[in-house]
Parts: structure tokens; C-alpha cells; sequence
């Protein structure tokens, strides 16, 4: 049996304004119609003997997460939350030990879930041919034939047979891995046949992965195996242990066993592999109109040619750009030099050294009982616009610096408001005080909409007390 994990725990920094902290891009739709976590699902149906998958992820992105792989009917085994984030290996050795417990024996298919891979069935296929060698003992990763002298990628070198040239899909031994090479360096890798772009895609048996990660980095395996020891059950969620994760040494796959492991083997594979690690990639993988240029949104060019044109909530306009990235949002636009895309990172370190929040939300939030998205703030108060899912309720909760006003705009509302119960429907309305215990819940088939308008000395979000909550919270 082959148990796919799917790693779902990065931020992606450089794809900003897009990505943020609290709603990372394997949650955004940035290529398919699906976001890159249910389009990473997708690939995984043509795998034969595939059992339920599991899924490592933030728990601060648990519950979509679970919504979005709901969505896709998506065969979940367990959904793994990490209480800090570890890198790879330690996540992977979490979800290894999980396996070990619930089907011993079975092989794992790692694989990030913000990757792109336009060729599915060429995907399927590198797996098939590695599923020998992983059953046999050998620690598998992908290999990604190169088109270019990409500097971006780290490299992987393989054996070969004198000069006898790679067969595609042949697993070879992996000779060294290479770290991200300067141009010079990757035009000699491209035109020795002998490397590969490192995909970060792994094939092994669990028993096996744990077997080398007690040799060659064992303080990851021991928190790891305390993390998985001390979990708890939380809703549909399995919480490692925090104290003992944390203690882990953070470690990337490769750095921790395959770089050290004498038996690490590489399929070469094409299929259209791209890890969207930047706006330029992302131009890339997308569908490009006669000038060259990718357009999401409302978005008017004039004379503008091979540039990625991003809108979201309004109406973005460009005249005169060549190899430019221009992306908006509802609270920040970047304006970029396609070549220089991968300093967004430089602009978020400023962010977040401010203290701003334009790194960690979008105006849009998404709760696990729907969303909210802030209209309008000042000082004392704050409007928003609230969506509550068919079925879903706010926890029961008061404030201690804020009263409430809600006004019904769109389906019906029960509402305990202190003492009272009442049913609200469109264009009623209700005034909450501060100290007032309330919840709110949506009965109804269709979205509940309402206004709320906070007005009070403190708006923070994190002045809730929470006194019962069906997500756990």
C-alpha cells in the first residue's frame, strides 16, 4: 500500500501579497481551478494501491485545511497538526510514526503541497517505477529532467552506466546533492546529463525512513516519537505534543537522511514540475495571452508585454510595462521587475520587523464557520462584514471592551443575545452590550450575511471569551 503525505505547512513569503502567514498560497488558487493543496490531491487518483492520505499541516491552518480537502472528497487518514514549524524531516518522521501504527509496513509518498505539476500521468508513472525500490529498502526522491541552467533548484547527481545515457523513469543511485548553483555552475550540470532538479518528492517505506533518521539524525526521531507519543485527539485533527516538537532540531529530509543515507535512489521524471517559488514562476505555469502577459481579475494593459497582472478587488490598469509583476489586493499592491521577484521576501522581513498585519491576514479572514472582512476602521470603531456557512455558529462568547451591532442583510440568524433567543431574518437588527454573553448561528441552506458594527475602547480580536465552541477553540 502507498500512503501519500501531503506536507502543507510553508508560508510562501515570496508569493506576497497573495500569500500570507495565516492563509498560505497551497491554500490559494493560483494555477488550476482548485487551490494548490485539492490540485496536489488530484494528482494522487491514478496512483495504484494508494491507501487513505495524510496530511501535516499548521494547526493555525487546520480548519481549511479540512474544508478544502472535504471539498475535493478527498480519502483522509488523518490531518497531523504541528505546534511550531519543524522543516520537513521532522514532519515527515511525525507522519511515519502515525503510519507505522496504522499500516505497518506501508510505503510513503511525500510530497509539498504547493507544487505544480501541469503532466499528472508522468507523475504517476515516476511513481510507479520507484515503488520497486522503495519496497525493497531504498529511499526514493524525484528527479527533475532540466530544460534550463535553473538557479533557483538545488541538484541532484546520479550514477550512470559509463556512457550509456539515462532512460527515462530508470531509477539510478544518487550520487550527491548539490546546493542551488550560480549560472555558470548549472550550465555545466544541464549539459553533463548527469543532474537533475531536486523536486522534494520522496518515495520509502516508513519503517525504512525512521530506520535512517535514527542513525544519521536521531534527536529528530526521538522528539518526533514523543510528539506522536504525547498527540491528542482534536476533532478530526491528531495535536503532536508541543513541548516535545518543539525540541526537535528543524531539518529538511535531505539534509537530515538523504544526503547521508548510502541508499538513495533517483527517478528521473518529466512532467511538467514547478515549484512556484516566486511571481516569475508563477508567469511561467500560467497561461500567457499574444503579448506575453498573464491577466487575473480586472485588469486593463495597454502596450505591456510579458508581465503578470494580478487583481482581486478592483480594477487594476497598466500602461507601458515590460517583465513587470503588478498583484493587488483589498490592503496591499506590489509593483515588481519580474527579474527581481524573488526580493518580495525583503519587503515582508520589513513588514513583519513594523509590526504590521499585512504579512499574517487578508482582509478577508476565514473562520471555521465561514469569514469576515473588515469594511471599515477607526478609532472606536469598526464595521464587517460577516459570512456565516448553512449549519455553522460563532462560539458562545462575550467582550469585555466592545458592544456589537448586528444587522441581518442576507438568510436568517438565531441569535442568543444575554437572556434572549430570537430568530432574525433580513433587515432586522439587534444591539449586543459589552459583558453581554451571545452567539451567533446560521440555521438556514444558504450563507448568512450580516453587518456588524463594533464601536468601543478596544476592537482586538483578541478580546473573546469563549465559554463553549463546537471547533474546539
Amino acid at each position: 500500500m502507498i500512503i501519500p503525505v501531503i506536507l502543507s505547512g510553508g508560508s510562501g513569503t515570496r508569493l506576497w501579497p497573495l500569500s500570507r502567514s495565516m492563509y498560505p498560497k497551497q491554500l490559494l488558487s493560483l494555477v488550476g481551478e482548485g487551490t494548490m493543496l485539492q490540485e496536489t490531491v488530484a494528482r494522487l487518483q491514478g496512483i495504484a494501491d494508494a491507501g487513505p492520505m495524510y496530511c501535516v499541516c499548521n494547526e493555525e491552518h487546520r480548519f481549511l485545511v479540512a474544508e478544502q480537502l472535504r471539498q475535493v472528497h478527498a480519502n483522509v487518514g488523518g490531518i497531523i497538526l504541528e505546534p511550531v514549524g519543524r522543516n520537513t524531516a521532522p514532519a515527515a518522521a511525525a507522519a511515519a510514526m502515525q503510519i507505522q501504527k496504522e499500516h505497518p509496513g506501508a510505503v510513503m509518498l511525500v510530497l509539498p503541497a504547493d507544487h505544480v505539476i501541469s503532466n499528472p500521468e508522468a507523475f504517476v508513472r515516476a511513481v510507479g517505477v520507484g515503488l520497486d525500490a522503495a519496497r525493497s529498502g531504498a529511499l526514493v526522491t524525484f528527479g527533475v529532467i532540466p530544460d534550463s541552467p535553473e538557479t533557483g533548484y538545488g541538484y541532484i547527481k546520479a550514477a550512470g552506466d559509463g556512457d550509456v545515457p539515462f532512460h527515462h523513469g530508470q531509477p539510478r543511485k544518487v550520487l550527491e546533492f548539490r546546493e542551488k548553483p550560480d549560472r555558470e555552475t548549472a550550465e555545466e550540470y544541464v549539459s553533463s546529463g548527469d543532474y537533475f532538479w531536486n523536486s522534494g518528492i520522496f518515495l520509502f517505506r516508513a519503517d525504512h525512513y525512521l530506520e535512517e533518521l535514527a542513525r544519521h539524525d536521531p534527536e529528530i526521531g526521538i522528539a518526533a516519537e514523543a510528539a506522536v507519543g504525547g498527540a491528542t485527539r482534536d476533532l478530526d485533527f491528531l495535536r503532536l505534543d508541543e513541548e516535545a516538537f518543539t525540541a526537535s532540531p528543524s531539518n529538511s529530509i535531505d539534509y537530515a537522511v538523504m544526503e547521508k543515507t548510502g541508499n538513495a535512489m533517483v527517478v528521473p521524471f518529466d512532467a511538467g514540475w514547478n515549484d512556484v517559488g516566486a511571481w516569475s514562476a508563477l508567469w511561467e505555469v500560467s497561461p500567457r495571452d499574444e503579448a506575453g502577459n498573464v491577466k487575473k481579475g480586472d485588469v486593463l494593459a495597454y502596450d505591456v508585454h510579458d508581465s503578470y497582472l494580478h487583481a482581486s478587488s478592483r480594477l487594476v490598469a497598466a500602461v507601458g510595462l515590460d517583465d513587470c509583476v503588478v498583484v493587488e489586493t483589498a490592503d496591499a499592491v506590489l509593483v515588481a521587475a519580474k527579474d527581481r521577484v524573488q526580493d518580495v521576501k525583503a519587503i515582508v522581513e520589513q513588514l513583519k520587523a513594523a509590526g504590521r498585519p499585512e504579512t499574517l491576514l487578508h482582509q478577508r479572514v476565514f473562520r471555521p464557520w465561514g469569514s469576515y472582512e473588515t469594511i471599515e476602521e477607526a478609532e472606536r470603531y469598526k464595521v464587517k462584514r460577516i459570512v456565516v456557512n448553512p449549519g455553522a455558529a460563532l462560539s458562545l462568547q462575550k467582550h469585555y471592551h466592545r458592544a456589537e451591532h448586528w444587522i441581518v442583510v442576507r438568510g436568517s440568524a438565531v441569535i442568543r443575545n444575554g437572556n434572549d433567543d430570537m430568530l432574525l431574518s433580513e433587515d432586522q437588527s439587534t444591539y449586543i452590550p459589552h459583558g453581554t454573553l451571545h452567539r451567533l448561528e446560521n440555521p438556514g441552506k444558504i450563507p448568512l450575511e450580516l453587518i456588524e458594527v463594533q464601536t468601543g475602547s478596544y476592537l482586538g480580536e483578541d478580546d473573546i471569551v469563549r465559554y463553549d465552541d463546537r471547533y474546539g477553540r
